[in-house]
């Protein structure tokens, strides 16, 4: 056979991959979008997402026994959020509001022994509900832990799931993990259902904001309003009870 044409029926191969994996990258950088401020471009990240989806296609190694969606999933993810790394795209007092939501989640949860109300939130940060859902909707932008599961670190290891005889299958951990699994069904346990609702909608069911919007039927800013006072409730409970995530 002709040198030549194993090359074309390779970049022939390699194109109709890139074509059937695009859905894919439209989908991730949609979901990171979603957490993103209006001034983050879309279409920049699905640009930077089929970069790593090219990279994907061009290193991927069946033997690893890692099928090409979970890998390419890793590099597009990856490269959309290398390219964000750099950006100041949470100011300061996004992260600062974030870190007082938080707080006086768990200042109202220790002194009224249940998950505190939006007025009751609002009430302790002494503002108003109107302000209080504003400050909801500007900390969207920032990364809000990694219940997100925003971080490369996290998605390296969320990789390794696949394969064998790495450090996530140590007994230790796997242990480590069922115990931060049970925490985690308790706190979703005495969240407020429409909260559960939102995060089972968008992790589990993998619906868009918009998408969840028409089924709960609510307006997409208080459905993004929620999901994001969903999470600080989360990581204030957990952080609380897990001490070792903060390296103690």
């Amino acid at each position: 056979m002709h040198p030549y044409q194993v090359v074309e029926t390779n970049t022939e191969e390699r194109d109709r991959l890139i074509m059937e994996h695009l859905p894919q990258v439209r989908l991730i950088a949609r979901r990171i979008h979603e957490r993103l401020p209006d001034s983050i471009s879309l279409d920049d990240l699905v640009s930077t997402g089929i970069i790593g989806l090219i990279s994907a296609i061009d290193r991927f190694d069946s033997s690893h026994n890692v099928k090409l969606k979970t890998y390419a999933e890793y590099k597009i993810r990856g490269a959309i959020l290398d390219s964000l790394r750099g950006l100041d795209w949470a100011p300061r007092q996004q992260r600062k509001r974030t870190k007082q939501i938080e707080a006086a989640i768990v200042v109202i949860e220790q002194r009224v022994h249940r998950q505190p109300t939006e007025e009751e939130i609002a009430a302790e940060l002494k503002v108003t509900i109107e302000e209080y859902h504003e400050w909801l909707v500007d900390i969207r932008g920032v990364n809000l832990g990694s219940l997100e599961s925003a971080s490369p670190d996290e998605e390296s290891r969320d990789l390794l799931k696949y394969i064998s005889d790495d450090e996530e299958n140590w007994p230790s951990k796997i242990l480590e993990r069922s115990e931060l699994q049970k925490l985690l069904a308790l706190a979703l346990d005495k969240m407020p259902y429409i909260e559960r609702t939102v995060l089972s909608l968008y992790y589990h069911e993998e619906l868009t904001l918009r998408e969840i919007a028409k089924v709960v039927k609510l307006h997409e800013s208080r459905v993004s309003q929620l999901k994001s006072q969903a999470i600080l409730r989360l990581r204030a409970y957990i952080e609380k009870r897990w001490p070792t995530r903060r390296g103690l």
